[in-house]
This record gives structure tokens, C-alpha cells and sequence, in this order.
């Protein structure tokens, strides 16, 4: 990228903990929630309003995910974004990250997990993504009035295209294909008042086999529940398609055509606008320049947050008796991430003791917080009962 415009908060006197008191600072300001929210939003998407909105690019400075889930999420809370949108940056050393609404147990491959992949649990719905530093975040912060998704994403079309004649679509899910059919962009938002943020995927240069590994889906299990389930598309990476795309190039042209997009009417305005923005900024996310930033990021690593919001569900696994007696299943039910009543269910015509059907189970996985291991409990301890499972008219029969 030939042209880019930087503008410099690295001294501490920038810090955002010293803007929580200085509100009329020009490098700032930290939003006091309004008393009438109606009132202080009309007319917001007037195009006369359009000339005293200014745009920031900030690049995070960390890579763990936990922290810059927080400091998306301080940003969503204490900011003022009615005249000053906001493009975040960022990226995570590898991890797989699910919806609030979703079932980890059912997204994520846990044996990755152990190996150092790091499960985390954002505060926007829609799908679960894998994360590594071949992978580019970007967040849009604006009003809840200006939300507008498909206008941001064609932000990054434009990129493509201007930088790399790369000719993308934004298809009907607002994830950003090309081929149209492969993917390297989905997409998730959060709706507030007065915020709104939405955030999104570049796939640069993504370790793609361990993507597919740390997505690989638990078949020894089956599940009934609410939760919203991930659907696979086809990817592929930028630098597959192009391989003068660099992260460090992509950075500069996705922040470049912010900066010369106009916040409401979408109208290209060149250097002329980049040069009244306030450009790049790089972002030190830690407590001291965002009071309370510990504490979020505490929340999101929390096994609570993680596993404890999973939606309701029932976890089945079966397993095949011996001398074709037919299918045994276990069914654990699961509510805030913790095991409640479990189930067993006898085949027809077969017998546990004098147990046939299904059988309430009593048994020390319960009040457990769930993991698949469960079932190896549940298993064990159905063995240590020293009763086998038979033919009901032989078990009649004694």
C-alpha cells in the first residue's frame, strides 16, 4: 500500500484510563450513557450529520484472545461512537472461539484443546471460527442507528478489489466468498443501546489442517438441544488466491479504505477525507489504559462464561451389547454445564438385572461439570455392578 496516514497515541499521556476524566479530550470521548436515548438519537443517520463524524482505525497490540474479547466488549460498553466510528483490529495465537448461543461440546475438538488451543466463548451469536495469526479480525463500532453490516462488508470487498483485484461477494449469510463458493470471511454482530458492534474474518494465511482438526466435530456422541449449530463451508485463504497478500499489507488497505468511506453515505472521498480522520492507532489493551479490563477479561476465561452458558442439552452415546442383544445408550443431561439426571436405555427384549426400558441412573457423574469423560464414569460404574445384560426371557427364565 503506497499511502497510508498514521497517527501516533504511543506516549502514556494518551492512556484511556486518564480519558475516563478527561471528556473532552480531542484523542477521545468516553460516552455517558444518555438519559433519553430516543431523543438523543434522532435524525442520527442524516447525511448533515455525516460531515462531524470522524473514524479511527486501532490496531490491538495482543494476541490473546481473552483480552481482546474484553476490550471489544469495553469498547462496546464505555464508548461514545454517536460522532467517532471505530475500526478495531485484531488477532489470536490459535484458538477456537464459539457463539454465546452455542455448545462447545459439540463445536470443538477437545483433544486440540488439551494440545494448547484455547476455547473461547464471544458475546455475539452466529458460529464458531478457528483463530491464529494468519487470521485477521475487524470490528465496526458504531450506534445501534448506524448498524449497517452489509455496508461494512463492503468496506473489505473494496479492499480486495483496489488492492489485489480480487473480485469477492457477500452472499445471503453476509459471509464474503469468492468463486462464490469459498469462504474467507464470516460474520457476527451485538446489538445494544446505545452501541452496536460487527465483527468479521479475513482468512490471510490460516493454518488450514489445524483449523480442520480443532473444528472437528465429536461423532461419538449425539446431542438434543437449542443451541445454534455451525455449518462447514469450503475456505480458502487470500494468500492462496494471491500471494502478495501479507498481513501487514492487508492491515494497512482495510484500515486505508476505512478511512476514505464515508460513515454513512458509503462515498469513496480519498485523501482528502483520510487526511481529517484520526488513522491508526496502535492499542495497548491492559487495565491501566481501560479501567476494569482484568475483570472482563476474568469473565471471559471463566469456566462459566466458557462451558457454564452452554444452553440446556441432552448428550446420548451408545454402545453395541454383546451377542446381538442390540444398542445400549446412556443419556446425560446437561443444564448450565453441569450433569444432571442420567439415563439408561435398555434395548427391547433385554434385561439388566430385573431393570428393563429405561432406567434412571444413580450415580457420582452427577453435579459433575460435564465433559465427555462422563461417559467413561457412567460406563465403569454400570460394570462394577457385576450384573450383565441379557435376553429378558433368560433373565425370566432365573
Amino acid at each position: 500500500m503506497a499511502l497510508v496516514f498514521y497517527h501516533s497515541v504511543a506516549t502514556k499521556c494518551c492512556k484511556f484510563g486518564s480519558l475516563l476524566k478527561r471528556q473532552k479530550s480531542r484523542t477521545f470521548t468516553v460516552m455517558k450513557p444518555p438519559s433519553n436515548l430516543k431523543s438523543t438519537y434522532t435524525k442520527v443517520n442524516s447525511t448533515a450529520n455525516e460531515e462531524k463524524i470522524i473514524k479511527s482505525v486501532f490496531i490491538s497490540q495482543s494476541h490473546d484472545i481473552f483480552t481482546n474479547l474484553a476490550l471489544e466488549d469495553w469498547m462496546y460498553r464505555n464508548f461514545d461512537f454517536t460522532d467517532h466510528h471505530v475500526m478495531l483490529l485484531w488477532r489470536n495465537s490459535p484458538c477456537v472461539v464459539i457463539g454465546r448461543h452455542q455448545n462447545p461440546w459439540m463445536e470443538a475438538n477437545f483433544i486440540e484443546s488439551e494440545n494448547g488451543i484455547q476455547l473461547a466463548r464471544r458475546n455475539s451469536g452466529g458460529g464458531t471460527v478457528y483463530h491464529d495469526e494468519g487470521n485477521l479480525n475487524v470490528t465496526f463500532f458504531t450506534p445501534r442507528e448506524r448498524y449497517n453490516r452489509k455496508q461494512n462488508l463492503e468496506i473489505l470487498a473494496k479492499t480486495l478489489e483496489r488492492g489485489w483485484d480480487l473480485h469477492s461477494q457477500i452472499n445471503k449469510k453476509e459471509d464474503i466468498v469468492l468463486d462464490s463458493t469459498f469462504k474467507i470471511s464470516g460474520t457476527a454482530s451485538k446489538l445494544g443501546r446505545p452501541n452496536s458492534y460487527h465483527h468479521c474474518t479475513l482468512l490471510v494465511d490460516v493454518n488450514k489442517e489445524q483449523l480442520v482438526r480443532a473444528l472437528d466435530k465429536n461423532k461419538g456422541l449425539q446431542f438434543k438441544t437449542t443451541a445454534t449449530q455451525s455449518v462447514p463451508s469450503p475456505t480458502v485463504n487470500l494468500t492462496e488466491v494471491n500471494s502478495n497478500i501479507t498481513m501487514d499489507g492487508l492491515m494497512a488497505a482495510v484500515g486505508w479504505e476505512y478511512l476514505r468511506t464515508s460513515a454513512i453515505s458509503q462515498k469513496d472521498l480519498g485523501w482528502e477525507l483520510v487526511s481529517k480522520q484520526r488513522g491508526f492507532q496502535m492499542i495497548n489493551p491492559t487495565d491501566e489504559w481501560f479501567p476494569g479490563l482484568d475483570e472482563i477479561r476474568s469473565e471471559f476465561y471463566s469456566w462459566e462464561w466458557r462451558y457454564g452458558k452452554t444452553p440446556k442439552f441432552v448428550a446420548t452415546k451408545h454402545y453395541t451389547l454383546d451377542n446381538d442383544l442390540g444398542q445400549l445408550s446412556v443419556s446425560v443431561e446437561v443444564e448450565g454445564g453441569v450433569v444432571g439426571g442420567v439415563v439408561l436405555s435398555i434395548p427391547p427384549g433385554v434385561a439388566w438385572g430385573r431393570l428393563t426400558g429405561e432406567v434412571d441412573l444413580v450415580t457420582t457423574a452427577r453435579d459433575q461439570k460435564f465433559t465427555p469423560q462422563v461417559f467413561d464414569l457412567i460406563q465403569a460404574a454400570i460394570k462394577q455392578q457385576g450384573v450383565s445384560f441379557q435376553s429378558a426371557r433368560q433373565e425370566m427364565a432365573l
